[in-house]
């Protein structure tokens, strides 16, 4: 069995209390039952907003440098993310398709070493 993360990326401006209607919280819910039931979840995760982040960057004289904000300046961001132990990349595949339409997002579904 191997690790994926399924991430769902957000527009920088995204907010949750504003975009995510009850319908949506149901789906993701519902899928997150899924997801156990499965017995695949490994760990869940949302994230606050990226004006919450702190960049930490080690510089050339070993001292680290903090900066508020996220670490890229990119118009999306990760906004939440799923651990997942399946057996192969395509039941990865089929579970971030369903946090896709879930989340109404799009996702990013990658293997752990």
């Amino acid at each position: 069995m191997t690790k994926y993360l399924v991430a769902i990326h957000r527009p920088n401006d995204y907010d949750p209390y504003v975009a995510e209607d009850e319908a949506m919280s149901r789906d993701i819910d519902a899928l997150n039952v899924e997801m156990v039931a499965a017995g695949i979840r490994v760990f869940v995760g949302g994230l606050q907003p990226i004006n919450s982040a702190k960049s930490l960057r080690c510089e050339a004289n070993g001292e680290v440098s903090m900066a508020d904000g996220p670490y890229l300046a990119t118009t999306e961001h990760i906004g939440g993310f799923w651990v997942l132990e399946v057996a192969n990349l395509e039941q990865a595949l089929t579970w971030g398709r369903k946090a896709a339409v879930a989340c109404r997002a799009p996702v990013e579904v990658r293997p752990f070493h």
